[in-house]
């Protein structure tokens, strides 16, 4: 057994609702659409997000916030939400329980200037009162608990997750997530993960720690610098939403599951594909999927040991049917497939 390796954290409970195992798929805005959630919990993530949901939009009954609120096949459906206002918070929070949320995650962690220039976002950690209003508001306003994502603070100089978390317990909040970086810093630097362990000290609740678990080993690593009850895989699952299941599989086991081969990983991005087709439409699916299949072709290219064909990849992303892009798609796998048998 790897010598790094730390007896994993039971598995997560929120509330009456528990989770398979300590392993949850982060909320990404245009990355964990219900398509890419399915398949990670099929593969063996224990809880998978919703992307963030603006609250005022899912309220009114805006088409693209139902389709991010959706979650029909994966377990414990959690809709995250975004929003300033208490009102619209926790009408949203009624109407993602009606359609059958069974948690409700607030995020307080977004660092997006667009999100922190509307006052959501992680810039409700600046003012701590304001952020336990939408809290109490939710919480009150339905019957599923309700969960808390933030970051450290706004900056270096106001680290108050501790603090956020402890009120936010006090109004009723389940479990907290914390990613070990401030707003500030965005995706910069290395999270810090030893800062998430004063918000485990400060709350009996369950705490998840996030940010930068990017490969396997980095997990335990993780669990044993923050005392987290749990950890949450965002940037690291993109191109590899078998990732966050292996990460599972090693904290149960202490032992390394073998990764899907190329075949394997094509399967799974055309079921990517197509269901993102089926979700959107031929063309704005079309434009939701380029990410996904750039990430999907990153990771293959990784497991065939060679450098990325930016041609051939271009080549994909910019196909102007699904049709010819799938065609594309599956010349480039065959194509490494035929240089790893080399």
């Amino acid at each position: 057994m790897p010598s790094e390796y730390q007896a994993p954290a039971q598995a997560l409970a929120i509330g009456p609702e528990q989770a398979p195992n300590s392993v949850v798929l982060a909320p990404m805005s245009g990355v964990t659409d219900i398509v890419f959630r399915r398949i990670a919990v099929r593969l063996g993530v224990g809880l998978a997000v919703s992307e963030m949901v603006a609250c005022r939009e899912l309220a009114t009954g805006d088409q693209e916030a139902r389709l991010r609120a959706e979650g029909d096949g994966v377990g414990t459906h959690i809709v995250q939400l975004a929003g300033r206002d208490a009102v619209w918070m926790a009408e949203a929070a009624r109407v993602a329980e009606a359609s059958g949320a069974r948690v409700i995650d607030i995020n307080m962690g977004c660092p997006v200037k667009k999100v922190v220039g509307g006052h959501s976002g992680s810039a409700l950690m600046k003012n701590l009162d304001h952020a336990l209003e939408l809290i109490k508001a939710t919480v009150a306003a339905v019957s599923v608990p309700v969960t808390l994502k933030m970051r450290l603070g706004w900056d270096e100089h106001t680290i108050n997750a501790p603090v956020l978390a402890r009120r936010a317990e006090n109004a009723g909040i389940r479990l907290v997530t914390v990613h070990g970086r401030t707003r500030e810093q965005f995706f910069t630097g290395q999270a810090n993960w030893n800062a998430i362990r004063a918000v485990k000290d400060a709350v009996s609740i369950p705490v998840v720690a996030n940010g930068d678990l990017n490969e396997i080993e980095d997990a335990s690593r993780m669990l044993e610098a923050s005392n987290a009850d749990g950890v949450m895989i965002g940037r690291g699952a993109q191109g590899r939403p078998w990732f966050p299941g292996e990460v599972a599989h090693f904290l149960e086991t202490g032992t390394r599951k073998e990764g899907p081969g190329l075949a394997a990983q094509h399967a799974i991005a055309r079921e990517h594909y197509d269901g993102l087709l089926s979700l959107y439409g031929r063309e704005t699916g079309l434009r939701h999927a380029r990410k996904h299949l750039g990430w999907y072709l990153d990771e293959a290219f990784r497991t065939a040991g060679i450098a990325v064909d930016g041609a051939s990849k271009g080549d994909v992303l910019m196909a102007g049917t699904p049709e010819d892009a799938q065609m594309k798609l599956a010349a480039i796998y065959d194509r490494l497939a035929w240089r790893i048998a080399a």
